[in-house]
């Protein structure tokens, strides 16, 4: 269903900044990028050296990739026009049935230490009496698989059939232990074989020695396999895009396509013995490699015809409002493309708050499968799942007659924040200002990195209303642009605003015959439903941007899908903001996780250019607007805040990981475009430093190592220094600033600004 012949060279080098981690090797991912579009051809070129004779190495690369790739992938959803639940078979943990003919399971990790026997029951049964439908524990040794079966037999003894998982890493061994008395096993193909993640990049100038790895791998793996087979186990071949293996990285780089064919190298032997009670997944915590890493997995089985179901999560999402935002760009997005039959969402939190976000994205993805898209029926073709490329809209310029007025601030290049603000608040600029992140100075608001950029009035104040005028000068003065209906502004005139018109009020040409007085632009809104002639007009319109306000009767995700492909048919640069509605009272979690899946399904795509939220009742206006950059940080866009890659805590984690990640926050929470990276152990510590700048890592009990991107720089550094020498070789890399001083007042306006 759309472009998936060939790969596109021109957006390699977008592809690179996505797909790779920080300081991949380039040639390895381009000949993985030309893989997934099924060109052996292509694939020999690209990935050539640039001198010389090609590498016998570059020729072994090329052969795994024509290998697996030969036949254009065509497809990795049932449909990309409506929500459709992929088909898959029916696999079994314990009693619990896990596949497309079931309601989508529910799970999430202990946090205990599995030696723990008594403590590790209480928590199971916690989130088994909160809503979960399996429970997985970490297992690293002979010690924790013995106390597993106590804890099996105990929680059996108190009437709890909720399945048991077990996280295996490094240890084979143990895997054939605790599948004993666990009901699935989740094995990492990065580790389970290689041992502790390195950066090692092993180089193969011939077939046979990669060959002769996987024999190795094949002779470890397949006992597991005949145990799980015998017993009625199941299995997650669960990779990792943080942790994977030498062999791996040597052959495709550190890649969506690599996670795949880890994954794939293990699900061949399970194959080869017949043993199917087996399912995947493809973690990472950037929300746009995992999905991008999802659907080539979900591409390939259609394209071999296999029907093993899926479980989703974006590991090390976070904390709060970030990790639920995170996990429901990532989860959501899939969701609403049928994707997905067991889901986690990893919070640095108790396990048992994993399950109500858990809940609400198993409920929204049931809702979206009942309901049509109400959409009119088009082709896609311009949209490439296979790769990301965000579509950038055009950035207003200044005109000649634009006076004092400066238009460039309407929008953001990185992606737009709009809030809807009310007369009322106008009235209350103390308050107002903050709320919309203004820096104040003697009273005065000015713009700072997370101020938003234009705010919507659905109602203009009066001319003689004074007070809320002066509100509106002098946020136009900051350089935050204002929109309101051009009926509005004809009865109450706004100079320097911009006009809204609805695209269905236009006349064929989607363009005002004359502008209220003192407007300098217009914006058009629609809402989705509108015909293919009226989005032609809207593309080729001089608007300045397009409020894309979705109708309550249709899919928001399939309907911006066809609005977008009309623009790119017609190589619009009319910049797109979503506008997102919540009707729900006093709800922030819900808010949250719908604003990640409404509007972070497209803007993991490169979708849109900013959001626009409206929440009447769930959240104080400055909440919605905080959430509202969250979405564009966790979509990758637009960074105002320090990026964290905060694992979630299991019997593994070496030191309080709740307490130490919020003062790690405390202390650097105020560096846009630096990422740290809070890891509790080494199992995905050092892979995961690879989309971090900086890392904090449980080395030993007690002990922290320190890391600058890949590499571990400080080691067995005490605790209670750790956090203050993160600060010091953050200062040394040169990208500590000193934190603001607390200004302005307390945001308290109420979200009445995000009224309809």
């Amino acid at each position: 269903a759309g472009r998936h012949q060939g790969p596109n060279p021109s957006r390699l080098s977008t592809m690179t900044g996505l797909a790779t981690s920080r300081g991949g090797g380039r040639r390895a991912l381009v000949a993985a990028l030309v893989f997934v579009a099924g060109s052996a051809v292509d694939a020999m070129r690209l990935a050539a050296p640039a001198r010389g004779a090609v590498s016998a190495r570059a020729a072994v690369r090329r052969s795994a990739l024509a290998r697996m790739g030969n036949e254009p992938v065509l497809r990795y959803c049932e449909s990309v026009y409506s929500a459709t639940r992929r088909p898959t078979r029916t696999v079994w943990a314990g009693k619990v049935p896990i596949g497309s003919e079931h309601p989508i399971a529910l799970q999430t990790m202990t946090t205990t230490d599995t030696r723990d026997v008594a403590a590790s029951v209480e928590q199971i049964i916690k989130c088994a009496d909160a809503g979960a439908d399996l429970v997985r524990l970490t297992v690293q040794g002979m010690v924790e698989a013995k106390a597993c079966a106590e804890i099996k037999e105990e929680l059996l003894k108190r009437g709890y059939e909720t399945p048991l998982v077990a996280d295996i890493h490094f240890a084979p061994k143990v895997a054939l232990l605790v599948a004993e008395s666990f009901d699935k096993i989740r094995v990492n193909p990065g580790n389970f074989m290689d041992g502790r993640k390195t950066f090692e990049e092993k180089q193969y100038d011939d077939e046979t020695a990669y060959a002769k790895e996987l024999e190795a791998m094949e002779e470890l793996f397949t006992p597991l396999v005949l145990k799980c087979k015998e017993l009625g186990r199941c299995m997650r071949i669960g990779t990792n895009h943080g942790s994977l293996s030498a062999r791996t990285l040597g052959k495709f780089g550190d890649t969506p396509r690599g996670m795949v064919e880890s994954a794939f190298e293990f699900a061949r032997i399970c194959r080869k013995h017949d043993y199917h009670n087996f399912l995947f997944s493809m973690k990472a915590s950037n929300p746009l490699v995992m999905v991008q890493a999802y659907r080539l997995l979900a591409a390939e089985m259609y394209r071999l015809g296999w029907d093993y179901p899926l479980h989703l999560g974006v590991t090390e999402a976070g904390e709060g409002e970030d990790g639920r935002i995170k996990s429901a760009i990532g989860i959501g997005a899939l969701l609403q493309d049928g994707l997905g039959d067991t889901i986690r969402v990893s919070l640095t939190e108790d396990p048992e708050y994993e399950l109500k976000p858990c809940s609400i994205l198993a409920g929204r993805a049931a809702d979206a499968l009942k309901r049509p898209s109400g959409i009119p029926q088009f082709e896609e073709t311009t949209r490439d799942f296979q790769s990301y490329e965000r579509r950038r809209g055009e950035l207003p310029e200044q005109r000649e007659g634009d006076g004092d007025f400066d238009m460039r601030g309407l929008l953001h290049r990185d992606g737009s924040v709009f809030a809807p603000v009310t007369v009322e608040q106008l009235r209350s600029p103390a308050t107002l200002y903050p709320a919309l992140g203004c820096k104040m100075a003697v009273g005065f608001p000015f713009k700072d990195i997370a101020t938003v950029d234009s705010i919507v009035l659905d109602t203009v104040p009066a001319a003689d209303d004074e007070e809320a005028r002066q509100t509106l000068r002098r946020l136009q003065t900051a350089g935050v642009g204002v929109l309101a209906s051009a009926a509005e502004l004809a009865a109450a005139p706004i100079d320097g605003a911009v006009a809204v018109y609805a695209l269905s009020e236009l006349d064929g040409s989607a363009a005002p015959a004359e502008l209220p007085a003192g407007a300098l632009r217009y914006a058009i809104l629609a809402d989705g439903t509108e015909s293919d002639a009226a989005l032609t007009a809207a593309a080729r319109s001089g608007a300045v941007v397009m409020l894309l306000d979705t109708a309550e009767s249709v899919s928001r995700v399939h309907a911006a899908r066809r609005v977008f492909e009309m623009l790119q048919r017609e190589k619009s640069t009319l910049s797109v903001i979503h506008v997102a509605r919540f009707d729900e009272e006093d709800n922030s979690e819900r808010l949250t996780i719908d604003v990640g899946m409404q509007v972070g399904a497209l803007l993991v795509d490169g979708l849109g250019d900013g959001v626009c939220v409206r929440a009447p009742r769930a959240m104080t206006a400055g909440a919605l607007v905080t959430v509202s950059f969250a979405l564009l940080q966790g979509s990758r866009m637009r960074n105002t805040k320090t990026e964290f890659v905060s694992c979630p805590s299991c019997g593994r984690t070496l030191f309080d990981l709740q307490t130490v990640t919020a003062q790690i926050a405390e202390k650097t929470g105020h560096l846009p475009g630096v990422a740290i990276a809070v890891m509790g152990c080494i199992v995905n510590g050092p892979g995961e430093m690879a989309d971090a700048d900086f890392g904090y890592v449980g080395g030993a009990p007690g002990k922290i190592d320190l890391y600058v991107g890949k590499e571990v720089v400080r080691r067995a550094i005490p605790m209670e220094g750790a956090c203050d020498a993160l600060v010091e070789l953050i200062k040394e890399h040169g990208r500590w600033v000193e934190p603001p001083e607390a200004e302005g007042a307390e945001d308290a306006v109420p979200a009445g600004a995000m009224s309809a």
